[in-house]
């Protein structure tokens, strides 16, 4: 049975920041992120356990078509989503709870 996903809001700020910075790169990519994001969110939401643990309890799910991750905490009755990053510094969302 899949569980809710929770967005902190600096993850959800990291969607929005890296969705624009790809349509001002070209029309449509930025849908095209979001939409491999939700297949990855779709997924975590199924089965959080199946991804790997990357940093105590956070484990990552790897975008299928762009080079970023989500970084998310599972709950007991959710999945919190920390970050949403590419290759930037980890210690930016390792301090999020």
């Amino acid at each position: 049975m899949p569980v809710p996903v929770r967005f902190r809001p600096e993850a959800r700020a990291e969607v929005a920041e890296t969705r624009r910075w790809y349509d001002q790169r070209q029309a449509g990519v930025g849908q095209a992120f979001t939409a491999d994001l939700a297949k990855a969110i779709h997924s975590i939401s199924e089965r959080p356990s199946q991804f790997t643990r990357v940093h105590g309890d956070v484990r990552r799910a790897v975008l299928a078509r762009f080079p970023y991750a989500v970084y998310f905490r599972p709950a007991e009755t959710e999945v919190i989503v920390l970050a949403v990053h590419g290759r930037q510094d980890p210690a930016r969302w390792q301090r999020r709870k």
